[in-house]
């Protein structure tokens, strides 16, 4: 195997040889081997162990056999001491959930302050099995039945061609020892029960199941890229606008498509959306309505969904502006204030107002139903909603219009319209030019 290992770095992983690497090492058979491996071929390997503290003095134990093997081996190890079950209880997620968030966090940690440039798992064939089968038996998509990639950003699972069998018959032969958990025994996990239950019986089926689950993996895979360059032609003709805040799509572009809702699922995929006959239904929906998912919001608007993320209202509160303010944050950005005596032309961004109309503190604030103003160059007043109506604003661009305020009367809704009560007239001594500069 030791032979077959060093070839599969060389062919496929090369350039893990001239690399700084990280191995994330249990104790158990699987990390064990990695390290012995990657070892004897000459790689720059350092340990990372995590102590759960989930087993009591098992896990205190495996954590003795990591350093044990570090010192025999002449490593670097680091180990790390987690409260799991209260930081489960604290984010509400499950122990292995939680264990898994913690585990990769703190190897990014260590890999961005010491410098490793890859961290390597252990994950193997059969591994690669069980999760196929997890994500079968709970429903997926073509990215579900891929399997575990060999490559991930800085995560490298060089071990994914062998099977656990070829990493236990090795470690048999060289008197290699390493730690069991006891919890991989119990069948209450989904992928132990898989692991204990179902895979033997498929392997006594057929006892080629791990090179023909291999080989269909390879055909997915080719499939999976196939369609990736369908998609990315579909995109060129359903996005009718792209920013770094929001996507718009047209509906009937959608709707030309031969399978509206397979076309929406591989288009929206990666943004976490869960109700796909609510995504669909949002093609025939009433403008205004949305479908939200934990990281976006997908919104009917006329002939378009639009999508953007879910975001925390920074400043929801009124921002409370004094006389003496030259420059507030808002989230739209900065607001500045510049006594002047001259005037340049006005825009979306940029206003003139009479100082001395202005009562302060101003204040910037969202807009509320009944709000109204006196559109600049109009004498008669208009409430906002119907402002919003005429200018065809979307929900969201709706739900994103904050305004500057004297008192109670509107000076300015911004970046879209002066209020005429504070305009410059001949009267004026005093010009105060208001701007609204995107943060940087």
């Amino acid at each position: 195997m030791l032979k077959t290992f060093k070839s599969h770095i060389n062919n496929n992983l090369n350039f893990l040889k001239d690399s700084k690497l990280l191995i994330a090492i249990s104790g158990g058979l699987d990390s064990v081997m990695l390290t012995h491996l990657s070892h004897q071929i000459g790689l720059k390997i350092s340990l990372a162990h995590c102590n759960f503290n989930l087993r009591a003095d098992e896990s205190d134990a495996d954590e003795d056999f990591v350093l044990q093997l570090a010192e025999d081996l002449e490593l670097e190890v680091f180990i790390e001491n987690f409260d799991t079950e209260t930081f489960a209880k604290d984010h509400k997620l499950s122990t292995q959930m939680a264990a898994r968030s913690l585990r990769y966090h703190w190897f990014a940690e260590l890999a961005e302050q010491l410098h490793f440039d890859y961290i390597l798992t252990a994950h193997h064939a059969d591994d690669n099995l069980e999760t196929f089968l997890i994500n079968l038996s709970r429903g997926t998509g073509l990215d579900g039945l891929t399997g575990i990639p060999e490559i991930n950003g800085k995560i490298i699972r060089p071990l994914l061609s062998f099977s656990r069998d070829d990493l236990e018959n090795y470690a048999l032969q060289n008197k290699i020892k390493w730690r069991e958990d006891s919890s991989n025994a119990s069948t209450k996990y989904l992928r132990n029960k898989l692991r204990h239950d179902v895979i033997p019986v498929l392997k006594e089926i057929n006892p080629q199941l791990l090179k023909n689950f291999k080989l269909t993996q390879t055909h997915l895979q080719a499939s999976k890229t196939i369609l990736n360059d369908s998609i990315d032609k579909v995109l060129e003709q359903v996005v009718t606008k792209m920013s770094e805040k929001e996507i718009h799509f047209s509906i009937s572009k959608i709707k030309e498509l031969s399978h509206p809702k397979a076309y929406l699922y591989e288009i929206l995929k990666d943004y976490h959306f869960t109700e796909w006959q609510d995504v669909t239904d949002l093609l025939d929906a009433q403008t205004g309505k949305q479908v939200f998912s934990k990281s976006h919001r997908l919104l009917k608007n006329r002939g378009e969904l639009i999508l953007f993320r879910n975001t925390i209202e920074e400043h929801a509160e009124a921002i409370i502006i004094s006389k003496e303010t030259k420059s507030v944050n808002t989230v739209l950005g900065s607001l500045i204030f510049e006594t002047t005596d001259s005037l340049d032309s006005s825009n979306k961004s940029t206003i003139y107002v009479d100082k001395d109309l202005l009562k302060y503190p101003l204040s910037v604030r969202k807009w509320e139903k009944g709000d109204y103003f006196y559109p600049f160059g109009m004498e008669n007043k208009k409430k906002l909603s119907k402002f919003f109506k005429d200018e065809k604003l979307s929900m969201l661009e709706k739900d994103n219009v904050w305004l500057l305020c004297s008192e109670q009367e509107i000076v300015w809704i911004l970046n879209y319209r002066a209020d005429n009560r504070f305009k410059i007239t001949n009267k004026t001594q005093h010009i105060l030019k208001i701007s609204l500069q995107d943060e940087i």
